[in-house]
């Protein structure tokens, strides 16, 4: 999977947005936490939700089943949005 290209992200002041620039289906923009952040910068390439998941459990000590559930979070989110490629 991997982030839509109709999607961009900029960072101000140490937060993330992620904005539509070709998007049909969603016009807004996302405030994103740096829990979403460190996900949406992995969707940057093409991944799985197990690399993301290896990623975060790395960088972040936390419980993998926590992170997992976080990482489902997110991914449901930009699905609703429609910004994933899957």
């Amino acid at each position: 999977m991997k982030l839509k290209d109709d999607f961009i992200t900029q960072d101000i002041e140490g937060t993330q947005f992620l904005v539509p620039v070709g998007a049909e289906t969603f016009h807004g923009i996302v405030r994103s936490n740096k829990t979403a952040a460190f996900i949406v910068n992995c969707l940057k390439e093409e991944t799985t939700k197990d690399q993301i998941v290896d990623a975060m459990c790395k960088k972040y000590d936390a419980p993998r089943e926590t992170i997992a559930k976080d990482v489902e979070t997110i991914l449901n989110t930009l699905r609703r949005i429609h910004a994933l490629e899957e």
